[in-house]
């Protein structure tokens, strides 16, 4: 399958087109591959796993920027990370 061969295109289309499990491939591959662009964009659908992965990265970045702004949307996640970076 073409999350096998990490062909993140031809994943997004399976997704795209409602596949039962393309989106999870999708998420993970964007994980693995680093691709927070790809993770936020499914976020912004509503993909909660993508969301956490994007919350994750900020983290792992020091974005404070970019987890203020994921807390505005209502992300509580990035919110709880900012607090616990304001401890640190």
């Amino acid at each position: 399958m073409a999350a096998e061969r990490q062909d993140l295109a031809e994943v997004r289309r399976f997704a795209d087109r409602g596949h039962p499990t393309a989106t999870d491939q999708l998420v993970a591959l964007a994980a693995e591959l680093g691709e927070v662009d790809e993770l936020r964009r499914l976020a912004a659908q509503g993909n909660r796993d993508a969301a956490d992965l994007v919350v994750e990265a900020a983290v792992e970045r020091e974005d404070l920027d970019e987890l203020r702004a994921l807390a505005d949307q209502g992300n509580s996640t990035a919110a709880e990370a900012l607090l616990e970076l304001d401890e640190d």
